[in-house]
């Protein structure tokens, strides 16, 4: 999805802030090399009166005399170098700096955006999405089967714990193969600690590596937003609800956990019914039993997942205990 315009405008302000930071520290070095060899403002000042001579020479279509021009600036600048390397500077100490040399701070390289804009757009696409620093530890790399019990048996399928998640794992990476070709919706369900946030992460950091717009949202916090957004008095909105309808995917974690009641149970439909209509991927992850799910949200709400998203249950002991308790054995 491209960047929405408030995203755009925030990058584009840091290439301005770069420009200016930058001009002001052109203008620093050239007020302290004048101060050094005041004939380096004499030159700069010759330079720019030929240089706009031979621009009018130019545009009148005067040829002559162009070469003498040329000749006279190429011996300014010779000896302006000269000069700026006796006092000890490089060469190009006095031109405009620029933080990226390829596109020189504008974002642009002729109508193609630079790989320090496309930096700049998955760095901002990391802070949006809530996830930025787990995401450096929760992912496919750091995945493991090894908590995942080859006794424990997925009742439904007769699969163990161990089998279960890979089949789990290898439906997120086809989802994340296949995000930009195909629409498709993850339903992970199961008890406490079996995996289902990380598996989330490990989508997420994927999609957000390759510049997809991913938001990380828990039930509690999701719901809050809309609450804020819905009973807000201010006629400025600042966009929140409708970027949570349109952004690339959208993650809703620990369903259940917020306190139900009809103002969430129609929010949860209204957002999954749009993302739906408008082809935006979902994610969400409960530790509710199917059966109670319809209790909770409406057998409506129920009936819009089972027929839009692919179900995934994990089973197992709680990974969060193994790890603090038995060394992740």
């Amino acid at each position: 999805m491209p960047l929405q315009n408030f995203q755009y405008d925030m990058i584009m302000r840091e290439y301005n802030r770069r420009q200016a930071q930058n001009r002001r520290l052109l203008e620093e070095r050239k007020a302290d090399a004048y101060l050094k060899h005041p004939r380096l403002r004499e030159i700069d000042e010759e330079v720019a009166s030929l240089s706009a001579g031979k621009v009018r020479a130019l545009l009148s279509g005067e040829e002559s005399g162009l070469e003498d021009l040329k000749a006279a600036i190429s011996l300014l600048s010779e000896e302006r170098t000269a000069l700026l390397l006796s006092l000890g500077y490089d060469a190009d100490y006095l031109e405009l700096p620029y933080t990226c040399p390829y596109c020189q701070d504008t974002g642009y390289v002729g109508s193609k955006k630079c790989i320090c804009f496309k930096k700049a757009e998955i760095e901002l696409l990391y802070t949006q999405s809530n996830l930025k620093e787990i995401l450096k530890k929760e992912n496919f790399d750091h995945f493991s089967f090894d908590y995942y019990s080859d006794t424990i048996k997925n009742e439904a399928t007769g699969l163990s714990a161990r089998e279960t998640a890979r089949r789990a794992y290898d439906t997120a990476r086809n989802f994340v193969r296949d995000f930009d070709t195909s629409f498709e919706n993850l339903f992970l369900y199961g008890d406490t600690g079996v995996g289902k946030t990380f598996l989330s992460h490990c989508i997420a950091y994927e999609l957000l590596e390759s510049a997809h717009c991913v938001l990380y949202f828990s039930a509690f916090d999701l719901f809050d937003l809309l609450a804020g957004s819905t009973f807000s008095k201010k006629s400025d909105s600042s966009g929140e609800e409708e970027f949570i309808y349109d952004c690339d995917l959208l993650i809703i974690d620990d369903l259940g956990t917020e306190l139900t009641n009809s103002f969430v149970s129609s929010q949860l439909f209204l957002c999954i019914n749009e993302r739906i209509m408008r082809r935006k991927s979902t994610i969400i992850s409960t530790n509710l039993k199917l059966e109670n799910f319809s209790e909770a949200y409406s057998e409506r709400t129920f009936s819009r997942i089972a027929s839009n998203y692919h179900m995934l249950k994990l089973v197992g002991k709680d990974i969060r205990i193994q790890k603090i308790f038995l060394g992740g054995k």
